[in-house]
């Protein structure tokens, strides 16, 4: 019997659920960081989680174990590496027989619901007692579902918006953007291409915050702010090039704002990964972690922003259209990533059809040597095999500190990590992998996909639960 279920059964339904923590799980859709205030983004609209933050935390240092929309989802609901969950490439559900956080919250007493995007499974099968969807945000029932909830039971709501991905949507919800005055990010070409459609993009992006504002307010409203955990992520990077897909910043790494009881106000360097969110929900919610999981509760530093519960953080890069397999490991001010088709185009849907202008625009002006080595990376090939970066120095991940030889301790420290990683974890590279679903600048959007072999399946990834390095000796 789980332990809220237990105490439920023995002192009675409201003296079981008094003490018990409430949930808000707000996640977002292809956001960057560096796209809300919070992160320092002056010019795009996020009052609402300006607001909100100065009530809790917000994480500097928090990645995704990949930057592909359903194979995060997979990842961050079991609490595991892609690779392990069965689910590892864009598309695919995840299997019945992998175990996920909702359906613990779920046993031990918890109201559970889905509503906006699921890409995950059935939402019985991930644990959810109820789920909805609405357009064009995913986000419309949100208010509606906070109101009419069970109030003799403990909620976690996943809230999943649509917001902000392709195709972009406008409504009053949000600011209209002049895209003569929107931000560029440096690993784009700043052409009216380019600049037309982050002016949609950061519409939706303030779309989220608008939500975030009304959610808050709802809770306040009904006096269970103070006893509710509020958490604000995304699921991957920008759809953009060199972001979304990507295991640069700009791609995997996650905006991370939480509120709730017992929380600090301000902000945190602690590296954390999307694999620790389950561990940490169930901590909160004194749930037992299960086995299956493979990240670590970062409770610790939530009311202790100095503290972190862990080192390294890894990361992969999957089938998402095009065929792709790298692997990343982030470790203090540095960033190291490995591919394994150098070959290939390093690319994505959201970095080579030509159906989204700022990838027509960068590879136009590629092609005329109008940008920066780095901007232009992509659309070359042979790639690089192997990339390092110094994150501080070098923030946007644009010098490749691999072939220097002042490097080349850090370059192997880093290398031997990857490599203790896969092998722990049962990763794999797949002699047979998923075709390409469409020529390079071509936007065939095929009825059925012919998936090949998946990454760690060879060695049983699904049934492996080893985490590999999470401290490390120095």
């Amino acid at each position: 019997m789980k332990p809220l279920t237990l105490v439920m059964a023995l002192l009675g339904t409201g003296s079981a659920f008094a003490a018990a923590p409430n949930f808000v799980f707000f996640i977002t859709d292809d956001i960057s960081p560096a796209d809300l205030g919070i992160y320092g983004n002056r010019k795009v609209h996020t009052p609402n989680l300006d607001r909100i933050a100065r009530k809790g935390l917000v994480f500097d240092n928090a990645y995704l174990t990949i930057s592909s929309c359903s194979p995060s989802r997979c990842s961050i609901i079991t609490g595991r590496y892609p690779h392990n969950t069965g689910a590892p490439e864009l598309h695919l559900p995840l299997p019945s027989g992998q175990r996920t956080f909702v359906q613990e919250l779920r046993e031990a007493g918890y109201h559970t619901l889905l509503s906006g995007k699921n890409h995950m499974a059935k939402p019985d099968q991930l644990g959810f007692a109820m789920a909805s969807d609405s357009g064009p945000s995913g986000s419309e029932n949100w208010i509606r579902h906070l109101r009419e909830r069970p109030k003799d039971q403990p909620f976690f709501f996943w809230f999943a918006s649509h917001d902000a991905h392709h195709p972009f949507q406008q409504n009053a919800q949000a600011p209209i953007y002049d895209p003569a005055d929107v931000p560029v990010p440096p690993m784009l070409a700043d052409g009216p291409l380019t600049r037309r459609e982050l002016a949609n993009y950061y519409h939706e992006v303030s779309r989220t915050d608008t939500y975030a504002g009304r959610i808050i307010d709802e809770l306040e409203r009904q006096g269970i702010l103070d006893s509710t955990y509020f958490i604000y992520c995304s699921d991957n990077g920008r759809p953009f090039p060199r972001c979304k897909t990507y295991l640069y910043d700009s791609g995997i790494r996650t905006p991370l704002l939480v509120v709730g009881p017992r929380v600090a106000t301000g902000r945190t360097k602690s590296l954390v990964s999307s694999i620790d969110f389950s561990a940490t929900i169930l901590d909160l919610a004194d749930i037992p972690i299960p086995e299956t999981v493979q990240g670590a509760s970062f409770r610790t530093t939530l009311s202790d922003p100095t503290y972190s519960h862990r080192d390294v953080a890894f990361a992969e890069r999957n089938w998402h259209v095009f065929q792709l397999h790298e692997r990343a490991v982030r470790s203090g001010k540095w960033l190291y990533i490995r591919n394994w088709w150098p070959a290939r185009h390093n690319v994505s849907g959201e970095s080579a059809s030509f159906r989204f202008g700022a990838v027509r625009e960068l590879w136009e002006l590629a092609a005329q040597g109008e940008l920066s080595p780095g901007q232009a990376l992509l659309t070359v090939t042979p790639q690089p095999p192997e990339l390092l970066f110094d994150v501080e120095a070098d923030p946007f991940q644009m010098v490749n500190l691999a072939g220097e030889t002042n490097h080349s301790d850090t370059l192997r420290r880093m290398r031997l990590l990857v490599e203790q990683w896969i092998e722990e974890t049962g990763d794999s590279v797949p002699a047979n992998p998923t075709p390409d679903r469409q020529p390079l600048h071509q936007s065939d959007q095929q009825a059925k996909i012919r998936r090949g072999d998946l990454p760690g399946a060879d060695k049983g990834a699904e049934r492996i639960n080893r985490p590999g390095p999470i401290r490390t000796d120095h």
